[in-house]
């Protein structure tokens, strides 16, 4: 790998884990309006989901940063963007005249956001990692 395309995997990875851990802190400060938001689009299990749900996106998105454990933590992520995506942005499920074009980019994006995730659990993080620190 040269160092153009490790410099690339390396900001990607950034930008994925920023992704996740500004969302998770954010869930922490509005975590009331984040269960009725949930509620709202039928959550099962909404304080316990919402827990993991921070754990998960604050963890998972650190460990992509640094790149420690990476091809996991991005794996599960992608698993994590899946089950939101299919349970808060479900756009088949919206009556006529909602927010439908919303939702349905929000959907598209997040699965391209889950399709970077699955390259990065595939190919991992690269030389500029804690992964790949003795190589």
């Amino acid at each position: 790998m040269n160092l153009f395309d490790s410099l690339c995997l390396m900001a990607g990875r950034v930008l994925l884990g920023l992704y996740f851990i500004l969302p998770g802190i954010q869930k922490i400060s509005s975590f009331e309006g984040m269960s009725q938001y949930m509620a709202k689009h039928d959550v099962p299990f909404i304080n316990p989901l919402l827990i993991l749900t921070i754990i998960i996106q604050l963890s998972a998105g650190f460990a992509i940063i640094v790149g420690y454990k990476g091809k996991v933590a991005a794996f599960i992520l992608a698993g994590l963007t899946l089950v939101i995506s299919v349970y808060m942005h479900n756009f088949w499920n919206l009556p006529e005249g909602a927010n439908v074009a919303h939702e349905t980019q929000n959907f598209v994006k997040n699965m391209a956001i889950m399709a970077g995730l699955l390259v990065l659990a595939a190919r991992g993080t690269g030389p500029f990692s804690l992964d790949n620190r003795h190589r």
